[in-house]
């Protein structure tokens, strides 16, 4: 059963090449482009990983991170993945939870490489 990836990004740009790459690596993927939509997907999709933008819509994802590990899952793993790349942020991004903080714009190779290690 292949695992499974829920993409969190408000920007289609970001989105559609990742689900892409998600997808042709063997991944089944969702995604979601706020935080009342990522915590739907949760429910019904039960992904093994979510990659997780900081700042979306609503709440952002230091919140959504935060949430998640306080009220829903303790071992889901979750990559942020974001343009804000201050030690500030990334010291703030790991302390709500985040398993790694990958800053934009990345390597694909490096996000792949990251996730496999995480998830398989």
């Amino acid at each position: 059963m292949p695992k499974k990836i829920l993409i969190v990004d408000d920007e289609p740009n970001i989105v559609i090449p990742l689900e892409f790459m998600m997808k042709q690596s063997g991944y089944e993927v969702s995604t979601a482009c706020n935080g009342d939509q990522l915590f739907a997907a949760m429910d019904s999709e039960q992904p093994d990983l979510i990659l997780l933008d900081v700042m979306l819509p609503g709440m952002d994802g230091f919140e959504i991170c935060h949430t998640i590990r306080a009220n829903h899952n303790k071992n889901m793993k979750i990559i942020l993945l974001t343009a804000r790349s201050r030690e500030v942020d990334i010291k703030k991004g790991l302390g709500m939870g985040a398993n790694a903080y990958i800053k934009k714009p990345f390597s694909t190779k490096d996000l792949m490489y990251t996730i496999q290690q995480m998830i398989n």
